[in-house]
């Protein structure tokens, strides 16, 4: 049995055309080496390959290189040619989708997050959704790619398993993408939330002149997936990333994590204090003390001008700002994108106060700015980049999709 495991997913040439296509819209032969570096006898023989599996098309449409130049013939990628399940496992909910070649989702479902539930049953649950999913979104199995997968915690890529989550302890050592595979029959990969989100981003073609990329992920907890030269950073066991158990020091929060100070849960808890010693607010939290909804209901609030809610998302704001400020001057980033369910509301409030946090002192400020933009799948960045993890995967070996 081959083992399917994402860290060893690197861009061939393959990939490598495929993502300026994807990126830049119809390109003819011509511009893909000049794009890409690569030379005109390996486009033509990559791109006939190609065109041969129904990944790319000829569009019809031509480019002229001068009066009496000969006209190119455009090459488009093909969304039909093949799909890809995501799968966002987590504590509080669940998300499984269908995307196409292109990235564009075709059906999606958010159920019941895992945290105290027996795995195997969760996993059957799953494989019943996805099963529902493609047959929502018509698409014949022998199109699927496989399952992109991304789990909460510290993960085991090798044995495909998580190390720790403390959300999810049941979870701990179970062999979640074997058993997923045998659940669905489908090749099954594993990895973590912000490095998926990271590639969703890259797939999208949202940051295509990116040199140096951080995606900053916010959900219940805060994590970074990191792309250098379009490539993911993986570290030494593809753990990257926790933004949020970066604990501050010489200061007020002095040993209190990124989390504890600027997590939706954090939030949450100074929110109820503030309405506890008597301030007015427009919010109106859950009885369940559920922390996710709540600072839900308060960015809400926030977009909406309530002085309260304001300050709280400000304030979590400018530590966020510190964590990526040091993370940009440590790495160089250039880009920074936001993304997660927690940035689908706050985010245009974030944007702004981290944006100027890296004017005024980034590093490298007077060579290099650095965008920062939110997610083009802000909510369900991490499962559609999961998706898009699987497709690399079986565009790089595309004779391998059923053996693993």
């Amino acid at each position: 049995m081959t083992v399917l495991h994402s860290a060893s997913i690197t861009p061939t040439s393959r990939a490598l055309i495929l993502d300026r296509v994807r990126a830049e819209g119809p390109v003819s032969r011509v511009q893909l080496a000049e794009r890409t570096g690569l030379t005109q006898a390996s486009i033509s023989n990559l791109v006939r390959s190609l065109l041969g599996e129904g990944l790319l098309v000829e569009t019809g449409e031509r480019t002229f290189t001068g009066a009496k130049g000969k006209p190119r013939v455009l090459l488009g990628l093909n969304p039909a040619a093949r799909c890809s399940v995501g799968v966002q496992l987590g504590a509080d909910w669940i998300v499984v989708l269908v995307t196409d070649a292109a990235g564009s989702v075709l059906a999606r479902t958010r159920v019941r997050g895992a945290r105290s539930r027996n795995p195997q049953e969760v996993v059957q649950g799953v494989a019943g959704h996805v099963n529902a999913l493609l047959g929502l979104a018509s698409q014949d199995r022998n199109i699927v790619a496989g399952i992109g997968l991304v789990a909460p915690g510290a993960l085991d890529l090798d044995a495909g398993s998580i190390l720790s989550s403390p959300s999810m302890p049941l979870w701990e050592g179970f062999p979640v993408r074997e058993a997923m595979k045998e659940a669905t029959g489908l090749p099954t990969l594993l990895d973590n939330v912000a490095t998926a989100a990271a590639m969703g981003d890259f797939w999208s073609g949202a940051i295509p002149n990116a040199t140096a990329h951080c995606t900053l992920y916010m959900g219940a907890s805060i994590s970074a997936g990191l792309l250098i030269s379009g490539s993911l950073y993986r570290g030494a066991s593809s753990n990257t990333g926790p933004l949020g158990s970066v604990r501050f020091q010489g200061d007020r929060r002095s040993g209190l994590t990124l989390e504890e100070v600027a997590g939706p849960r954090a939030v949450a808890e100074r929110a109820r204090h503030a309405m506890a010693a008597g301030r007015t607010t427009m919010v109106k939290l859950s009885d369940d003390n559920d922390p996710f909804s709540d600072f839900a209901v308060i960015a809400t609030a926030a977009v909406h001008g309530d002085p309260l809610s304001v300050g709280l998302i400000e304030e979590s704001a400018e530590y966020v700002a510190d964590a990526v400020l040091a993370l940009v001057n440590i790495l160089d980033l250039d880009s920074v994108t936001f993304a997660g369910p927690s940035f689908t509301t706050a985010g245009s409030l974030y944007l702004p106060v981290v944006d100027q946090r890296l004017r005024e002192d980034a590093f490298a400020s007077r060579k290099h700015g650095v965008t920062v933009r939110l997610a083009t799948q802000v909510t369900d960045a991490a499962s559609v980049g999961a998706a898009a993890l699987m497709l690399q995967h079986s565009i790089n070996q595309p004779v391998a999709l059923q053996s693993v």
